[in-house]
Order: C-alpha cells, then sequence, then structure tokens
C-alpha cells in the first residue's frame, strides 16, 4: 500500500483538475451506516426489506410507512464530516478540485465546505412540497408526525432518489461533464457494482485513475493505483 500511497501523493500534488467521485464507505467513517455492510440496512430486519420501502412504489402506496423508516434510518443530521470530507474541501478551496461527485444523500460535503457537489442521489437536505414546491429543512421532516405536509396539504417529499425513480438530469450531465475534463479521477468508498452511478467511470478521459477501497471493485484492473484499504487512513496522508 505505500507505494501506492505515494504514486498518488505524486499525483495529487500533480493535478489540476481532481475529481472525486465516493460512495458509502466516505459517510461510514462518520458512523453513517451502508446500504450493504454486516450492520448496513440490508441486513437489519424489517417488516419489509428496505430496497423495497424506498421505493417510489412503496412510498405512493405506504407514506406513513416509508416516513417511520426513512425518520429512522436515513435521515443522518448528527454525523459531522470526516478526514476525507475535509481534505476534498481544501482542494477545491486551493483550486485543484473541479468537483465531488456522491452517491451518499448526507450533506456532509457540503458541511464540510465543498461547493461543487454532485448529489447523484439528490439528498437528505431538500424538501419540497409535491403540490406547491415550497421548501422545507430536513428538521422539519424528523419532527413532523406522520407523514409530513405543507401549508397546502401537499406532501413534503425529500430530493432523494427512490427506487424506481429516475436521476436528475442536470445532475447527470455535470457530473460527466467534471469527470470527462478531469485529470485524476479518485474513486472512493464505492464496489462499483451499482448502476447507473458506476457507468460515470467510463466519461474518464484521463491515464491517472485511483481506486480506494476496502474490498476489490470490478474496475481495479483499469486503475493505475488501487489502495484496499479505509478512506480516512489514505486521506490523512493526502
Amino acid at each position: 500500500m505505500n507505494s501506492g500511497i505515494e504514486t498518488l501523493k505524486q499525483w495529487v500534488n500533480e493535478a489540476k483538475r481532481i475529481v472525486f467521485f465516493g460512495g458509502a464507505g466516505v459517510s461510514t467513517e462518520s458512523g453513517i451506516p451502508d446500504f450493504r455492510s454486516v450492520d448496513g440496512l440490508y441486513n437489519q430486519k424489517f417488516e419489509y426489506p428496505p430496497e423495497t420501502i424506498i421505493s417510489h412504489s412503496f412510498y405512493e402506496r405506504r407514506p406513513e410507512y416509508f416516513f417511520r423508516f426513512y425518520r429512522e434510518k436515513m435521515l443522518p443530521l448528527d454525523f459531522e464530516p470526516n478526514i476525507t470530507h475535509k481534505v476534498l474541501a481544501r482542494w477545491e478551496q486551493e483550486g485543484r478540485l473541479l468537483a465531488v461527485v456522491t452517491q451518499n444523500i448526507d450533506g456532509l460535503h457540503q458541511k464540510a465546505g465543498s461547493k461543487n457537489v454532485y448529489e447523484l442521489h439528490g439528498s437528505v437536505l431538500r424538501n419540497y412540497c409535491v403540490r406547491c414546491g415550497r421548501f422545507y429543512p430536513a428538521e422539519y421532516v424528523r419532527d413532523a408526525q406522520g407523514v409530513p405536509r405543507c401549508e397546502c396539504g401537499g406532501i413534503v417529499k425529500p430530493d432523494v432518489v427512490l427506487y424506481e425513480e429516475s436521476l436528475d438530469e442536470d445532475v447527470i450531465s455535470g457530473a460527466v461533464s467534471a469527470i470527462s475534463r478531469a485529470d485524476l479521477l479518485i474513486v472512493g468508498g464505492t464496489s462499483l457494482t451499482v448502476y447507473p452511478a458506476a457507468g460515470f467511470l467510463g466519461y474518464f478521459r484521463g491515464d491517472r485513475l485511483a481506486l480506494i477501497n476496502r474490498d476489490p471493485t470490478p474496475f481495479d484492473r483499469h486503475a493505475g493505483v488501487v489502495i484496499h484499504d479505509g478512506l480516512g487512513k489514505v486521506f490523512s496522508q493526502l
């Protein structure tokens, strides 16, 4: 791993257009459980599988159940950014990082100070009335009883991409543009097995691809640097 770290350090120092593509492993080091780990949502006992509960059809059919699950398991409002979030924000402030492309919905990149963040799966911090479009903060959804309602009577829905819903076209366009212009793409904390997100790597045109993940990924053979370790340990050295 040391040789990989040294190479990545050199790449980072020489790069002028870094893009970071991150998954659940970025947030787990802040204490937020992911979906597929031993302690993640997929391994906890519920009346329905989590992927069923957070689908659009279930939300439409059983909104009270959806919001009960959502409040308990998907509103990480009390967590703080970790070293990875902070280093990425610093690189952006230094003018060396073009963008963060994230699969996470917790808003921790912005909390750390990042400005140019493409949230592929939306954010728990944005919530809108489906009837009139009025904005509500995450705390409103958290503190509401049952289904959160707007003053106009409409449901206040989190701006989170549920199963069966499409990714936002503007977010896709921005993420693809950033990745295609990067001279260094760092991919971290993702298994790269979930599409369409994993397919975004295909837009990278550079020759410096670094993968950081505890477990091997299907893209390891395409990367110039592969580090199987925790992101915090790696970024603390960057």
